[in-house]
């Protein structure tokens, strides 16, 4: 009684998958997924063509044009230069505060420092018409602090310290920076090499992500910043709700192309670099 064996695969063979068909829940959901998008990116186009149309009113048959991109940079360059820089400004501070207040915090748990994250994190429930109305009340006696792009900032940096405290501690919690501490002390390194050379590289996905999340809401924070601002200290999110008020439609939707065009590729920069940091330290 002779048993039939098959005869082996050759070399480099992969064998073949059969594709399992798609059920009615994996095309509902897709189906709801492309509307989903639609509802939100329909309007971000419509309102990028407006910012380049001749005339909205009669679409895209009054033909394309910059001048209203122009116009905008003409009228209001400087809310943009300016947005930028609080944004910038706001990075540094925040990471030069959050990233020791986060050590600290991290290495020492206990119900005092969640009453001292929860502190911090305050800003982030109170609106920022109340933040921004206790900040006047505190400080605008200070006649020229007032009146400067500074107190535009310190708003700023309050509102989004939070998000750079908690993105920092939960890396730091996630990686136990007290084994690595241990590590680096027992070959001889001082608090101020350990803090440089072990705490610091370990923290910085922490330190990208909430830096991501800084400049995204310093860029576009409107209430805070709109209490707080004066005619010279106008920043972008501002200088927008300004053309939208007294300007011409397409110059309003054109103040927005300059708005996406700007946060875009700066947000995608902030991602490409947190995913090189994580390599790295993985």
């Amino acid at each position: 009684m002779s048993i039939a064996h098959n005869p082996p695969p050759p070399p480099g063979h992969v064998p073949s998958r059969r594709r399992t068909p798609r059920g009615a829940g994996f095309w509902a959901g897709l189906g709801f997924t492309l509307l989903v998008c639609a509802f939100m990116v329909v309007p971000v186009v419509m309102s990028a063509l407006a910012g380049v149309t001749v005339n909205f009113f009669r679409g895209l048959s009054s033909g394309l044009t910059l001048d209203w991109v122009a116009e905008v940079w003409r009228l209001y360059a400087d809310t943009i230069w300016r947005s930028i820089w609080l944004a910038l400004a706001s990075l540094g501070i925040t990471a030069v505060i959050g990233v020791p207040a986060a050590y600290v915090l991290a290495r020492n748990p206990g119900p005092v420092a969640r009453a001292i994250e929860e502190t911090v994190a305050l800003p982030i429930a109170i609106p920022g018409l109340a933040l921004a109305l206790a900040l006047i009340l505190t400080w605008g006696g200070a006649g020229s602090f007032r009146t400067s792009s500074g107190f535009v900032l310190a708003g700023h940096v309050i509102y989004t310290l939070p998000f750079m405290l908690r993105s920092v501690i939960a890396v730091m919690v996630a990686i136990d920076m007290k084994t690595l501490e241990e590590g680096a002390a027992s070959l001889g390194a001082g608090f101020t090499r350990r803090f440089l050379t072990v705490v610091v590289p370990n923290a910085l996905p922490g330190v990208l992500a909430g830096g991501l999340m800084v400049v995204t809401l310093s860029i576009g924070e409107f209430n805070l910043t709109w209490m707080l601002h004066t005619p010279l200290t106008k920043t972008l999110p501002v200088g927008l709700a300004d053309s939208y008020a007294s300007m011409r439609l397409e110059i309003a939707s054109a103040y927005t192309l300059v708005f996406f065009v700007m946060i875009v590729p700066l947000l995608v920069a902030m991602q490409v670099a947190g995913r090189r940091s994580k390599r790295t330290t993985s």
